[in-house]
């Protein structure tokens, strides 16, 4: 009987230690992925909206060696300070942004990165900023000189989308007057009149932003176009001025039949602390995954049309910056790199 339980108890034991070591080995395994932070813009935005369907396909195409963790910030001009802090690893933002940064102006007057400066490295979808108005309004406003000096949420202070009404409005000779709100209070400040108007921008020309999504539904809207004298002053001066069909993008009538939006590309860059490889497959396996991810959200419709035509554009709309290696790579061997171009770390 004795020697009976005492083999029971033996077992038990030997069972209990294999389980322990079992969750050690788990643990060690897991503490020894490597972190990388994704770092996007507030909770609401798109481009927090759509960095969960994003970050599985980075985790499963780096084969479980990192653990990616979404952090929303304030705005992309916080998230990529963020990075380049070493705060994070890889940062939402867009065209205007990394020109702003290369620039030291606007919100990175004066700043210095502690770690590798941010370089081109995955461009993802185009967006249109347009201006938006409470129906009961709407004759009040034909053109985007009637927003000069009057209180208007132009998205948060620091989205990409406010940087590129803030240069349209100075182009144009506007006066740029911003009052800021929270994302959920959009509706409300319309329909109160703490602001005459709202910025509101569709991701290729298609998905709306989760708080534009509600307040279509709280409230009839008027999408306000700028004016052709208007249109021909942003075009003369570089920028892109699309067609956004609002039966792509709205579930009821907005105004216009066919709404205008000066466009913004928007992507996910890092620096040359992130390897190669590891851009390279990220950069692959969104290339594999491209009609996946148009099928999840409709905003990644253009790139799923022209992947690396895509990239190149936004290459192109800041010559200047050097691209990173592992999209170096991935261009050179879709034929789609340009000699012009500089990989970042070439010389050096």
């Amino acid at each position: 009987m004795f020697k009976a339980r005492a083999g029971y108890s033996f077992a038990v034991l030997a069972a209990a230690v294999a389980v322990v070591f079992a969750f050690s080995a788990f643990d060690s395994a897991y503490a020894q992925r490597k972190s990388l932070r994704w770092a996007t813009s507030q909770v609401g935005s798109y481009g927090y909206q759509v960095a969960a369907s994003m970050t599985r396909i980075v985790e499963e195409a780096l084969g479980g060696e990192y653990t990616v963790t979404v952090q929303p910030y304030a705005s992309p001009t916080v998230a990529m300070k963020a990075v380049m802090d070493g705060n994070g690893e890889i940062s939402y933002t867009a065209d205007i942004g990394m020109g702003e940064f290369q620039q030291r102006v606007g919100g990175f007057k004066g700043y210095k990165p502690k770690m590798p400066e941010m370089v081109h490295t995955w461009y993802a979808y185009p967006m249109e900023s347009m201006l938006a108005v409470a129906a009961k309004d709407a004759e009040k406003y034909k053109c985007w000189r009637d927003f000069s000096g009057k209180p208007v949420f132009f998205s948060n202070a620091g989205f990409m989308n406010w940087l590129n009404y803030m240069r349209v409005f100075k182009l144009l000779g506007y006066n740029f007057k911003h009052v800021q709100i929270d994302l959920k209070s959009n509706a409300d400040a319309l329909e109160s009149g703490s602001i005459v108007g709202s910025g509101v921008y569709t991701t290729a020309g298609r998905s709306l932003p989760a708080y534009w999504k509600e307040t279509e539904i709280r409230m009839d809207i008027r999408v306000v176009n700028p004016c052709p004298d208007e249109v021909a002053k942003i075009k003369a001066a570089g920028l892109a001025v699309v067609e956004v069909d609002p039966k792509a993008a709205f579930s009821k009538s907005v105004g216009p039949s066919m709404l205008m939006g000066v466009a913004i590309l928007f992507g996910y860059n890092a620096g040359t602390n992130i390897p190669e490889d590891v851009v390279y497959k990220m950069l692959s396996a969104f290339s594999k995954k491209k009609d996946d991810l148009a099928k999840s959200d409709p905003g990644f419709t253009p790139l799923a049309k022209d992947f690396s035509g895509l990239q190149a554009q936004g290459i192109n709309a800041n010559p200047n910056i050097p691209v990173h290696p592992g999209l170096a790579k991935f261009l050179k061997e879709q034929k789609a790199w340009n000699d012009k171009w500089k990989v970042a770390g070439a010389n050096k």
